[in-house]
């Protein structure tokens, strides 16, 4: 069992920065991603990392916005959002996937409860 720990939401100006945490305890996944559900949609791919070799992946609507990174010694991974805008509001989730696929939600076994991210125009 994986229990995984989102904190770092919060409210922020378009254009400003949040930085999410993603705190796990138990065996991490081969994939570590983020994802996002904003209200009436599905939730959908931001970001991920190879939890060993720490190759990165980012849907395109974040590219070059947006950081993930992980603290091995500590279990934690991180989400850096910068330039952010209206529509990255929506709660994120961390979630560990055991696969060799990273892109969508089908793939990830545990979830972390999710922390909102909102940003003001």
């Amino acid at each position: 069992q994986v229990q995984l720990v989102e904190s770092g939401g919060g409210l922020v100006q378009a254009g400003g920065s949040l930085r999410l945490s993603c705190a796990a305890s138990g065996r991490t996944g081969y994939f570590m991603g983020w994802f996002r559900q904003a209200p009436g949609k599905e939730r959908e791919f931001v970001a991920a990392i190879v939890w060993s070799g720490g190759s990165t992946y980012y849907a395109d609507s974040v590219k070059g916005r947006f950081t993930i990174s992980r603290d091995n010694a500590k279990n934690t991974m991180y989400l850096q959002m910068n330039s952010l805008k209206p529509e990255d509001t929506a709660v994120y989730y961390c979630a560990a996937s055991y696969l060799s696929a990273y892109n969508s939600s089908a793939y990830y076994r545990y979830w972390g409860q999710g922390t909102q991210v909102t940003v003001s125009s």
